[in-house]
């Protein structure tokens, strides 16, 4: 189904709250369906997030959305990771079998890079659409009734139909929305991530294989997996790992890294494992990030149906899913079109339909994540000596053929006749 790359101004006017990819791709979507859209962020420019992050993976139902914003799929690719694979390893060094994408294509591009070079190329994309940002925006509440909502930014009230918070697990309106401030929890894990130039291993002879074009490997042992990769034909590499979470979550959830700590995890692992880690330059950015969860939310949305969470606000994902990301960008795109299907006078409405939409398919999504951590770090290995797929990441048609607008236009008036029946059943 082809729909029209920008629509008719509906006169629906949305705040949002949040310039990551959830609220940055929600803009996006918005502005393309004819609405009149206002994005907060507390970072005082975009280079306080594009000088952060390693590797984000947007799998083909998240990406195929950027074919639809001129010019996005094209720039995204060109930086992109051209693996089409993912070799697996014991953690003591020993191949065990190579899973391969390459049938996934039908369905999608895939999408692996840089978090802050791809969230650049959409912020471009949503600058020349005319999307207004406006950067040091630092929301302090969130408020609504009958026929508004709005945020307060230094004191002062901001208004409009609809506000969708993205700002992340700790947003303030999850307080509005389940009417207590809920507190995260520990998920019990951790991950180390790198980012740093293929250089620093090029000449490392146990290690430049590994920058000899793109490359996609993981690494697999009792409650960790180490997951490595390279990208730019060998110019970029990072690598990542989750591990138990030995802290206390009263304490910072995301702080630097040190090689010494990361070496403790990996003792006794492969030798090429170690010298990974060892080789990491001094001046390379290496983080600690906890692992929070959120028990699972009642309702994405408030009592009055006028703010809205999306991405992490409302649902965080395990990294082990890929789907986070993914599912930020169809949150987007469903509410934008609810919001043009059901029109200025029906925001509620608009509101109720996108979370009768998006709510059983995120937690279904959600559970990948925690099935495939536990595949790989309880691995049976006497089983997967007689079936190495078994150790596979599960790549499900339900999952990535999906395609959020289309779904939506086809849903869409069949959902409100339940939700209307519903109404009027209580």
């Amino acid at each position: 189904m082809t729909h029209s790359a920008t629509h008719p101004p509906t006169g629906i006017r949305v705040i949002l709250v949040g310039a990551g990819f959830a609220g940055l791709s929600a803009a996006i979507e918005c502005s393309r369906k004819g609405h009149t859209v206002v994005l907060l962020d507390k970072a005082a420019s975009p280079d306080e997030i594009t000088q952060f992050g390693d590797i984000i993976s947007f799998d083909p139902n998240g990406a195929r959305h950027f074919e639809r914003w001129p010019g996005v799929i094209e720039a995204m690719k060109k930086v992109a990771r051209k693996t089409t694979w993912l070799d697996f390893y014991h953690w003591k060094g020993e191949f065990v079998t190579r899973q391969s994408f390459e049938g996934e294509q039908e369905w999608g591009p895939r999408i692996n890079g840089h978090r802050g070079e791809l969230w650049n190329i959409i912020y471009g994309h949503a600058v020349e659409r005319g999307v207004e940002v406006r950067w040091g925006s630092r929301v302090s509440d969130y408020f609504e009734d009958e026929e508004k909502a709005g945020v307060v930014v230094d004191g002062k009230e901001i208004i409009a139909d609809v506000v969708v918070a993205a700002e992340g697990v700790r947003s303030r309106s999850r307080k509005i929305v389940l009417g207590f401030d809920d507190k995260p929890k520990s998920s019990g894990y951790a991950v180390y991530r790198s980012w740093f130039s293929g250089d620093a291993i090029r000449s490392n002879p146990t290690l430049k294989h590994l920058v000899d074009g793109d490359s996609h490997s993981g690494f697999i042992g009792p409650d960790l997996h180490f997951l490595v990769s390279s990208l730019k034909d060998g110019k970029e590499f990072n690598w990542v790992f989750t591990h138990v979470d030995d802290g206390n979550i009263e304490e910072s959830w995301q702080f630097p890294g040190r090689i010494e700590d990361c070496l403790k995890y990996v003792e006794g692992w492969a030798p090429i494992v170690q010298e990974i880690v060892k080789s990491t330059p001094k001046d390379a950015r290496l983080i600690d990030h906890k692992l929070v969860f959120r028990d699972p939310l009642p309702t994405f949305i408030s009592p009055k149906q006028r703010i809205v969470l999306i991405g992490d606000a409302a649902h965080p994902f395990l990294p082990t899913s890929i789907q986070g990301a993914s599912q930020s960008i169809e949150d987007g795109v469903v509410l934008a079109t609810c919001l043009s299907l059901a029109g200025k006078h029906q925001i509620p409405l608009a509101v109720r339909a996108f979370e009768d939409l998006r709510y059983e398919r995120v937690h279904k999504a959600q559970a990948t994540g925690v099935k495939t951590r536990d595949r790989w770090h309880k691995a049976n290995w006497n089983e997967i000596a007689r079936k190495p797929e078994s150790i596979h990441l599960a790549r499900e048609a339900w999952l990535l053929s999906f395609d959020a607008e289309q779904d939506c236009y086809e849903r869409f008036d069949q959902v409100v006749r339940h939700l209307r029946q519903r109404a009027g059943r209580l």
